[in-house]
């Protein structure tokens, strides 16, 4: 297996809604974001897979390591060895890759988040980074654009942080800020615990519609940051918005049923709503 399909088949057999968006893109960019999308699931998958923490940590710091190595002109894992190469035409720089790693070192470092200013740096490094890196593949002519990247990448990212609640409190992190919960008298441990009936009480409703309403807040600020003249070759972000804003809408829809099940859309549904927005442009 070649470094090329390595990523192919990392990328695609990930289930995300963003691999739904590349399908759209011309062939050498969906080359550069598979690749830089592979990286980031093997990333994530060092904090989600990796039980002993202490392991977990090394291994991110053989990451940092193959990045310089990467960047230097040798790459050893096929990852890098398929991203490196289109990493200048597209600019990609080291940087954004070690903010990527580092986002993922606070998951090894901390399970809380005291209020929205520390989720807000957190969610920078491990999707604004992104969403930066992915602006720029897709093609851009506006220093504003890397702005509405930045705001996409948090909204996206706090879509994610409502839907995995019960998933992160079987690992035993929570990602609501606690001066959320504390707002509305939820306490942690009914999170974590997920007692019958699952922990939900009219008290974590209005704290999940708190939260549902700071992201769809936050999608309508990213949409109205993109300038006009880069709104076409962004649509793959836009075709991520829609299909996560359609997820936010069954999530509250379904009451917020977050704590025994994660939601999700269907490959078909997905599919269709990143093909309608390819075809009508929003």
């Amino acid at each position: 297996m070649n470094p090329e399909q390595y990523v192919q088949q990392k990328a695609a057999g990930s289930g995300s809604s963003f691999y739904y968006a590349f399908m759209f893109l011309p062939a050498p960019k969906r080359a550069a974001i598979t690749a830089f999308y592979a990286f980031c699931r093997e990333i994530d998958d060092v904090v989600d897979e990796v039980t002993d923490p202490g392991v977990a940590a090394a291994k991110l710091a053989w990451w940092r390591q193959e990045v310089a190595s990467a960047f230097a002109g040798t790459p050893n894992h096929p990852v890098l060895q398929a991203l490196t190469p289109l990493a200048g035409m597209h600019r990609i720089e080291a940087s954004h890759l070690l903010a990527v790693i580092e986002g993922c070192q606070m998951d090894l470092d901390q399970t809380r988040y005291l209020d929205f200013a520390l989720l807000r740096r957190y969610c920078h490094l491990v999707a604004g980074v992104v969403g930066e890196v992915a602006a720029n593949i897709f093609g851009r002519s506006s220093e504003r654009t890397i702005d509405y990247a930045h705001k996409l990448g948090l909204a996206l990212q706090l879509t994610n942080i409502i839907r995995d609640v019960g998933d992160d409190a079987r690992r035993g992190r929570i990602y609501l800020p606690l001066e959320d919960l504390q707002r509305f008298g939820v306490k942690a441990s009914e999170i974590l615990q997920r007692e019958a009936p699952w922990g939900y009480s009219d008290r974590f409703t209005r704290l999940m519609r708190f939260e549902a309403r700071r992201a769809q807040a936050t999608y309508d600020e990213a949409l109205a940051l993109l300038p006009e003249v880069d709104r076409e070759a962004q649509r793959p972000g836009l075709m991520m918005a829609n299909i996560y804003r359609t997820l936010l809408q069954e999530i509250e829809d379904d009451g917020f049923q977050v704590l025994h099940q994660r939601t999700s859309l269907t490959p078909l549904r997905k599919l269709w709503i990143a093909a309608r927005t390819q075809w009508q442009g929003h």
